[in-house]
């Protein structure tokens, strides 16, 4: 489903330790987002993949972007468009483990994050304009609100107003397994 290229854990692990928001790699577990350069639009074509430490544990696909729903029509929730987190930047103890709208298992903002606000509607995610700051709701989730469901969905549509989400229901519950202690932070990078 995601043409992003497949990393090894030195290549991942050398490339956040370059960023300038680097600080230190967390002891405990935590999350690393690739968002496709590609980045086809209202597609799952992002990873993430989870690390103990400088340890890689695991990946899986979802999307570091919004899907349609919020790129064609978010200005009736802000007239400045949809949130993009900010890639090529490190979130240290960002989500904490909670609900997602009440409804799902999810690890919840509790620190703000670096984002843009995309409202040309042109369908694309783009980092573009003015970065914002803040706590807003972008969270980790899944697509489905069943837990039982296998289904493994292609279209993002709106499930993601910004929030970052798998798509691979199986994988995140085994994700969320490793991530329900303490703070979680978070490492997005732009596809290398």
């Amino acid at each position: 489903m995601t043409n992003v290229k497949s990393y090894n854990d030195i290549d991942l692990l050398n490339k956040v330790k370059s960023l300038s928001s680097f600080t230190k790699i967390p002891k405990s577990f935590w999350l690393l987002g690739v968002r496709s350069n590609e980045d086809e639009t209202n597609k799952f074509d992002d990873k993430f993949y989870l690390f103990q430490g400088e340890k890689f544990v695991a990946v899986t696909t979802g999307t570091t972007n919004p899907g349609i729903t919020g790129l064609k029509g978010y200005d009736k929730y802000n007239k400045y468009g949809v949130a993009v987190v900010k890639a090529d930047e490190w979130y240290y103890d960002v989500w904490k483990f909670g609900k997602h709208k009440g409804k799902m298992d999810a690890l919840r903002q509790v620190k703000p994050i670096k984002y843009y606000r995309d409202g040309d509607k042109d369908g694309k995610s783009e980092e573009i304009g003015k970065v914002h700051e803040g706590l807003i709701g972008i969270n980790f989730h899944c697509n489905t609100y069943n837990k039982k469901s296998t289904a493994i969905k292609e279209l993002i549509n709106g499930w993601s107003l910004g929030c970052q989400v798998c798509n691979n229901i199986t994988h995140y519950y085994r994700f969320l397994e490793y991530l329900k202690k303490g703070n979680i932070s978070y490492c997005l990078l732009n596809e290398f």
